[in-house]
């Protein structure tokens, strides 16, 4: 992978690891030269069946995550698409923890792009987007550490990011909020793909993925997760640590 992948959020992080000292298997492990997230996969405490494909619910918002199938519209964007162009800044007052705020921020998402891209991501008016899977090109997410840039996308629906490569702030934000998947593409699909193909995003027991474009009739590999995977199938690292033991459920609170 062309970023580095080191903690999400290190406050929480050492928060908990603080708090289950005596747990025999430590929530993560980090290794400076690592470029793959060590988090161990949930499992369910009356099979320890690991969940990894299984959809599953974010405690935040209540909403299921699966990572069986996307499926709809493509939204297609070339390289160094920013934070600025995915959410202007001054959209950064609204509190993505308050739902009348979240579904603005999806109203406005990308709503700072460049006017060469004729089509609009959100139509005015509307509060979600029609798009589903969103195709990008190099260094996509670069610009500021917003979390409202990823938050902004999943409030306007969409499911995944298809890039070439990600700005490591914007992959890791993806991560800890668990709001969309951020796949990484072995070629450049925003070449070979066009705004409002139809696509399906198939992920595989081996862990990778492929996206199948039915407009075009084309086939590409996409690179695995890895243990990023299970984090954002649980809906964040919040709700991760919540599945895992780590800190109480929100119920329990």
């Amino acid at each position: 992978m062309a970023i580095s992948q080191q903690f999400l959020n290190p406050t929480l992080f050492k928060s908990l690891a603080s708090s289950n000292k005596n747990s025999p298997t430590p929530f993560f492990r980090l290794k400076s030269t690592s470029t793959t997230f060590n988090f161990k996969p949930l499992t369910s405490s009356s099979s320890a069946t690991i969940i990894t494909r299984a959809a599953v619910s974010s405690s935040d918002s209540g909403e299921s995550k699966s990572r069986e199938t996307f499926h709809g519209l493509c939204f297609v964007l070339k390289d160094n698409i920013d934070t600025d162009q995915i959410i202007p800044a001054e959209y950064g007052t609204l509190i993505p923890s308050i739902p009348e705020d979240r579904e603005k921020l999806g109203s406005f998402a990308l709503n700072g792009l460049p006017k060469f891209y004729n089509e609009r991501f959100v139509v005015p008016g509307e509060m979600k987007s029609k798009y589903s899977v969103i195709i990008g090109g190099d260094n996509f997410g670069c610009g500021s550490s917003r979390e409202h840039a990823p938050v902004c996308l999943g409030a306007a629906g969409a499911k995944a990011v298809v890039a070439e490569s990600y700005a490591r702030i914007f992959f890791r934000n993806c991560v800890a909020t668990g709001e969309i998947f951020p796949l990484e593409s072995e070629v450049r699909i925003c070449d070979e793909c066009k705004t409002g193909d139809v696509v399906t995003i198939e992920h595989k027991e081996d862990g990778s993925s492929l996206l199948i474009n039915h407009t075009t009739r084309k086939e590409y590999k996409l690179k695995p997760l890895g243990d990023a995977g299970p984090v954002i199938d649980a809906g964040g690292i919040f709700a991760y640590a919540r599945k895992a033991g780590m800190i109480p459920s929100a119920s329990s609170a």
